[in-house]
């Protein structure tokens, strides 16, 4: 639409209509009405005693009135009444009681005028009949009555009812049109929760695989480096690095099969949509499978033994009796202590580290402590790509617990984890 009112070149409804269409019909209605009027104003002119072209501009200016009945509705009602009196404006009359009554005008208002077109047509269908010497008196009421309820009443109701519908069908388009604004809010809220999910399922797949693997090939890493070393002097030692390094492998590619085929058999787009439905993350135990497949606490043991295995002075202090926990909290608490070790074979070769298993009432905590590290070389030179303490973090604190990590006094680390027990 230009700023001229055209649309595709054509010019918008004129005034005060809404469309082309109710302007054409009022200036027609109004065409005939002023005919009407035009019509009946000569009789009008007879009696009045006015030239005959004064009573048909008047007639003709009264019947054009109609043309008004959308705008202002009160005044054609008006001018119906105020011309009732002069017998004109049939047309009139009808066509205006029935815009008053279908606009937005008080039903009080639109009662009163009401009133007064009945009284004054009753008024004068009684003047007017009652000259007629055999006429009853009581005919001549009954008759009076019919005519004023049958000229005001019915164009009334119908008027009533149109504009009752049209409030009506304009309320029920209003709630069609909120109700697809909220529709579209709605799926573009769901588009957001999927892209929310879709974004941490990938962080936690990347979490996931950097634990099994980060781990694994760190120590493979520490037995080829062993087995460079002592490959010429030793060659049991070197046999026996060799085999450690093979057993390695072979784990970290078994977890990492378990993984991808957890991942295949549960299709990312029936996980993503489930994940948006209920609009909660999904748990790490999704990614790994169930809970018999996923690392416990009780390989605790043989995960220490793989890093003692490796050369590293690791002590393990289990204090407390252990129990079945929830695989959620043994899983993340085995990948807390995995991730630490692996630290301590990045940052501090040759440096005593102390892992403590404390369990507790309501909780369950982990501590790895390493001490300063051991000579000035910088071991074997495994790369870190700052993911291992934000991975530690986020899964403690996705299932309510508390991490701290930091430099000691001593010049090691510590990395800290308390896990409630649900």
């Amino acid at each position: 639409m230009t700023s001229t009112g055209e649309v595709e070149g054509r010019a918008g409804p004129p005034l005060w209509w809404a469309r082309r269409r109710d302007a054409v019909v009022d200036v027609a209605l109004a065409a005939v009405s002023a005919a009407e009027c035009a019509w009946e104003g000569i009789r009008f002119a007879h009696e009045a005693g006015i030239p005959v072209a004064a009573g048909v501009l008047f007639g003709a200016a009264v019947g054009a009135t109609l043309v008004l009945r959308r705008r202002w509705p009160i005044a054609v009602v008006l001018v119906g009444i105020a011309v009732a009196p002069a017998e004109m404006g049939f047309l009139l009359s009808v066509a205006g009681m029935y815009s008053l009554a279908s606009s937005e005008v008080p039903r009080r208002i639109i009662a009163a005028l009401a009133s007064m077109s009945l009284v004054a047509t009753f008024v004068v269908m009684y003047l007017k009949t009652r000259g007629d010497v055999e006429a009853d008196p009581a005919l001549v009421v009954a008759l009076s009555g019919f005519v004023a309820v049958a000229l005001t009443v019915p164009p009334m109701l119908l008027g009533l009812y149109i504009g009752a519908r049209r409030r009506l069908m304009e309320s029920l388009q209003e709630r069609a049109d909120s109700l697809e604004r909220e529709l579209s809010l709605l799926a573009d809220r769901a588009e957001e929760r999927a892209e929310w999910a879709r974004t941490e399922e990938r962080t936690r797949i990347a979490r996931e695989m950097h634990d099994v693997v980060a781990h694994r090939v760190s120590l493979m890493v520490v037995h080829a480096a062993a087995l460079e070393a002592v490959a010429v002097k030793d060659p049991a030692r070197a046999a026996k690095n060799a085999a450690l390094v093979g057993d390695m492998g072979r784990q970290a590619l078994t977890e990492l099969r378990e993984m991808l085929g957890v991942l295949r058999a549960a299709p990312p787009k029936a996980a993503v949509a489930a994940a948006a439905a209920a609009a909660v993350p999904v748990g790490p135990v999704a990614l790994v499978g169930g809970a018999d497949e996923g690392p416990s606490l009780e390989a605790l043991e043989a995960l220490v033994g793989q890093s003692r295995a490796a050369g590293m002075a690791v002590e393990m202090v289990v204090q407390g009796e252990g129990a079945a926990y929830a695989a959620e909290v043994e899983q993340t608490a085995y990948r807390v202590v995995q991730e630490a070790l692996t630290n301590c074979h990045k940052h501090a070769p040759g440096a005593r580290v102390v892992v403590r298993l404390a369990h507790r009432e309501s909780e369950v905590a982990m501590q790895v402590e390493n001490g300063p590290r051991e000579g000035a070389s910088g071991g074997v030179g495994l790369p870190s790509g700052g993911n291992g303490l934000v991975g530690m973090r986020e899964r403690v604190l996705g299932l309510g617990g508390v991490f701290v990590s930091g430099p000691t006094d001593t010049g090691g680390f510590r990395v800290s984890a308390v896990l409630p027990l649900p």
